[in-house]
């Protein structure tokens, strides 16, 4: 038998989650749009998300599998619009991160942020598979572990999601799509998912 165990993660077990999400996002078709190289991707993800999993380390719960063949970023309630910040500090991390691709990222996140929905949630802003443990049940253990957290609080949770094969999983979750949108200039379609408190 697996063992599913899902522990949060600690500052000094970052630098693994960072090395799941960077190889569970390489075929992700946002970050595709965003950087179609494939070669430029593989050397843009570590950055990205080693910006991301301290930030949401902060603002959340950063959650892998024992032997990391996943992980997730949790955003707690009131805190799903803070992700990625205004600052100059983060402007100028995005613009070192994305390069010439800045423009394309700046779209997607200003369509994901622009529709967040309002209210207390929990936020999943990443959750990903390493490619080579994807289909073996890994994704469903892991976002079941913080929708149980939600489920205690009594409050819903929030994803967006540009994959269309990961859309029935979350369905099977109890998340139900609340609005879907297209990225601009051949970008992908997203959906909008909530799962009310079980």
């Amino acid at each position: 038998m697996i063992d599913r165990t899902i522990l949060p993660a600690s500052s000094a077990q970052h630098q693994a989650v960072i090395d799941t999400l960077s190889d569970a996002f390489m075929t992700d078709p946002a970050l595709s749009f965003i950087v179609p190289d494939e070669a430029a991707r593989a050397k843009m993800l570590p950055k990205l998300f080693a910006l991301l999993v301290p930030d949401d380390a902060n603002a959340g719960t950063v959650m892998r599998s024992g032997n990391d063949e996943a992980a997730a970023l949790w955003r707690y309630p009131g805190m799903a619009k803070d992700a990625g910040g205004t600052s100059f500090a983060l402007m100028w991390n995005m613009l070192r991160i994305f390069g010439f691709s800045i423009a394309r990222a700046s779209t997607v996140a200003d369509a994901l942020a622009a529709h967040l929905p309002d209210g207390r949630y929990h936020y999943l802003h990443f959750v990903g598979v390493k490619r080579t443990h994807q289909g073996k049940g890994w994704g469903g253990a892991i976002i079941r572990e913080g929708l149980a957290r939600a489920d205690a609080d009594n409050l819903p949770t929030w994803l967006e999601t540009a994959t269309p094969e990961n859309v029935p999983l979350y369905q099977r979750l109890g998340f139900v799509t609340q609005v879907e949108w297209d990225i601009p200039k051949g970008g992908p379609h997203f959906w909008g998912m909530m799962r009310a408190p079980g």
